[in-house]
């Protein structure tokens, strides 16, 4: 009997997609390309599948190639966990910024000089 299960467990899909959204806590939206050619004129269209895959360590991020495998459903629209990410993105660190940061790179009214202000002149000899 368990070698029934192990079966039917394995022959369960798994796909390779690209993750675009980050929606909560263990939850990211998986984006799966693919082509098909057009009925009628035979053009090749590209089409899209989004599915919303649990992420039960919190280890992706946008942008990166994850393979993922259908499970049982976790949520109202979940029906898809990540099994592993293949590829990280590339320069997708999300980096905290302060305040001070942003003043130092952006001139704002309170950080340029004004223009109203006179310039400070250079010292007159005294001989």
């Amino acid at each position: 009997m368990s070698n029934a299960a192990t079966d039917f467990r394995n022959q369960r899909k798994s796909i390779i997609g690209f993750v675009t959204s980050r929606s909560g806590d263990k939850s990211v939206k998986v984006t799966i390309p693919y082509k098909t050619p057009h009925p009628r004129y035979h053009k090749v269209i590209n089409r899209k599948t989004v599915v919303h895959v649990h992420d039960e360590k919190n280890e992706t991020k946008v942008g990166d190639k994850v393979k993922i495998m259908e499970t049982r459903p976790m949520s109202r629209l979940k029906r898809w966990r990540v099994l592993s990410v293949i590829e990280s993105a590339v320069g997708a660190t999300a980096e905290a910024i302060t305040e001070a940061d942003v003043a130092a790179t952006v001139p704002t009214k309170t950080t340029r000089p004004s223009a109203a202000a006179p310039a400070e002149a250079p010292a007159a000899p005294t001989a």
